[in-house]
């Protein structure tokens, strides 16, 4: 069978290629090497009918309007503001750091106003290069050494596995840090939960005639056998150009689940361990998705080395190697056999609307 395009990946780039492309009235192929679709968003029920996410938590959150109308096509929502808290000196505080976190760990009472102040005090006290080198500075530039050590420094090792001074400076624009008493974790002006999951999102994201779905299936082992226009390839970068260049390296993360006899667990839906035990983070999914059950089921997570790449790791050596992909990439693109789009096939950190946003400027670019 001819199709016109081969989408490799069921992920939230794959998947939302495949629809834009099936709308416009091309054959989509979609061929997925898991047995379910949706990738790292993937969510089930566990054996005791408890919605979890396989993969972590999944929270969507936009201030584009045109992305939440577009995914809101294909879900309704719970419309829920996420809230994160840090164990810290043996308490709960709020993450990321607010007026309430500084006054709970320094004993303070000082009014948002006064927030400023007193970071540009804990700033002038500490010693980081500026202009900023790598994450720690970022980092420290910010809230100076003390919250520096407290919140970021031992949960980045625990993370990535590697010292702060050796990340990417860019890894730390994704931390907010608030004068405010605002506790959310996100301030987009959109944010939710798929009402009935992230599965059924993606159900409805595939189901168009013009999308045909292979799953279990990798397309490197077939990719020969398919007659095709064109490729939109959402896997990872250096495995396509069969590691010419050596391996890029990944982060995964190991999911230990327990599901525990109480309505709840914790106050909120994710609660960070930056210093105390081996892992980073627990997770309560009832939290996440407004759930009634009388039990509750929590996610541990464990950063490892190998497994599925779940955090590309931008260290200096990782990203000279991406600049030599990319340079192969863009000669690839330019006769638009093969599109390459997503967090893994760009290796490059994307948000889930983010994703969304660079597929479809691709589509536009290439196909429309």
């Amino acid at each position: 069978m001819y199709f016109d395009i081969t989408v490799v990946g069921a992920g939230l780039a794959g998947a939302t290629a495949a629809r834009l492309l099936a709308e416009d009235g091309k054959k989509v192929l979609v061929i997925e090497k898991r047995k379910h679709i949706g990738g790292m968003c993937y969510d089930e029920f566990d054996e005791v009918g408890i919605l979890i996410h396989k993969y972590g938590p999944h929270i969507f959150h936009t201030n584009n309007k045109k992305i939440w109308d577009f995914v809101s096509r294909f879900t309704e929502w719970r419309y829920y503001q996420h809230k994160v808290l840090s164990y810290v000196n043996g308490k709960y505080v709020p993450f990321p750091v607010n007026r309430d976190t500084i006054c709970e760990i320094f004993g303070v009472n000082i009014s948002t106003i006064e927030v400023e102040d007193f970071l540009k005090k804990e700033v002038e006290n500490s010693t980081y290069n500026n202009p900023p080198l790598n994450f720690r500075d970022v980092v420290v530039s910010q809230v100076g050494e003390r919250l520096y050590k407290l919140f970021y420094e031992n949960y980045t090792k625990k993370q990535w596995n590697t010292l702060p001074e050796n990340l990417s400076k860019d890894i730390a624009k994704r931390i907010p840090i608030r004068s405010s008493r605002d506790d959310r974790y996100f301030v987009d002006k959109y944010q939710g939960i798929p009402k009935n999951g992230y599965r059924k999102m993606f159900e409805n994201l595939l189901e168009h005639e013009n999308i045909q779905l292979f799953l279990g299936c990798d397309w490197f082992e077939i990719k020969e056998e398919i007659k095709t226009k064109h490729v939109i390839y959402t896997g990872e970068l250096d495995r396509f150009f069969n590691y010419c260049y050596g391996k890029l390296e990944y982060r995964s993360l190991e999911f230990d689940f327990k599901t525990l006899d109480m309505e709840y667990y914790q106050p909120v839906a994710v609660v960070n361990y930056p210093n105390d035990y081996d892992w980073t983070r627990i997770t309560e999914f009832k939290h996440l998705t407004g759930q009634q059950h009388y039990k509750t089921t929590l996610c541990y997570e464990y950063p490892k080395p190998e497994g599925d790449p779940f955090y590309v790791v931008l260290t200096e050596e990782n990203i000279k190697r991406r600049e030599k992909y990319l340079k192969e990439v863009k000669k690839l693109e330019k006769a638009k056999e093969y599109i390459f789009v997503g967090r893994l096939a760009e290796y490059k950190y994307y948000d889930m609307d983010d994703v969304i946003e660079a597929v479809t400027e691709k589509i536009n670019k290439v196909f429309r």
